[in-house]
């Protein structure tokens, strides 16, 4: 399974440097896709495009599997917050990559060292 967070989604819609090493993962026919990460996405697609460019992006997202935050993973999360000092929205993000033993890709730093994660460098700015 497969789990990418919101900066690979985001560099992919967007275009960014990164946009194809993301596609390969985007595509994967086991993607899980957590709740905060589409919150993130559409929010951040209808503030930097339009409604309907969000809709567009949170009905292609809905082609993964969606997984909603329940009690046991914000359990999980919070032990995960403690232990790597995640926020929350990160650590919701690595409790559903490790409940259903995804890999995590993302180009968020703060994953960069930690297991089952794929991390994609940022190239320099």
């Amino acid at each position: 399974m497969i789990l990418v967070d919101s900066s690979g989604w985001i560099e992919h819609l967007t275009g960014g440097p990164q946009a194809d090493a993301y596609e390969q993962y985007l595509y994967a026919s086991d993607l899980l896709i957590p709740t905060v990460v589409l919150y993130e996405v559409y929010k951040f697609m209808k503030r930097e495009l339009s409604a309907q460019d969000a809709i567009i992006v949170a009905g292609r997202m809905r082609v993964g599997q969606v997984v909603p935050l329940d009690d046991m993973l914000a359990l999980e999360a919070a032990d995960l917050s403690l232990q790597h000092g995640l926020a929350m929205a990160d650590a919701v993000v690595y409790a559903t990559a490790r409940h259903y033993e995804a890999t995590l890709v993302t180009s968020d730093e703060d994953f960069a060292e930690l297991p089952g994660v794929v991390y994609l460098e940022k190239p320099e700015q």
